[in-house]
């Protein structure tokens, strides 16, 4: 089984950066990926960004792009979201998964997620 904890959400105000961190334990893949979600009051999950541990080519969703960065260090089994230039409506939270589907970007190509963590952007 595989075990996701993810870490470093909060309070911040809109300009501001945060890093998330997903401590990843257990049985893992080296084609697994391993994915930022986000999910905000009322609406669905949302792919916000994507790694597979074999590669260090990311992938990014819509709100990712030119403001967050996903990266991950092989040997501590983490992953991490640095979160640049937050806006209100990054507000949610924000879930790490991991899968070994080809594809990256939607929630059913994952099988095992963390509690989340939440993130609050004020404006």
């Amino acid at each position: 089984q595989v075990q996701l904890v993810e870490s470093g959400g909060g309070l911040v105000q809109a300009g501001g950066s945060l890093r998330l961190s997903c401590a990843a334990s257990g049985r893992t893949f080296s084609d697994n990926a391993m994915g930022w979600f986000r999910q905000a009051p009322g609406k669905g999950r949302e792919f916000v960004a994507a790694i597979r541990w074999a590669s260090n080519s990311p992938w990014y969703g819509d709100p990712a792009k030119g403001r967050f960065t996903i990266s991950r260090d092989i040997a501590k089994s983490m992953v991490y979201l640095q979160m640049n230039r937050l806006k209100p409506e990054d507000t949610a939270i924000y879930y790490c998964a991991t899968g070994a589907s080809d594809r990256v970007n939607h929630p059913d190509d994952y099988t095992h997620w963390g509690q989340g963590t939440q993130v609050t952007v004020s404006s």
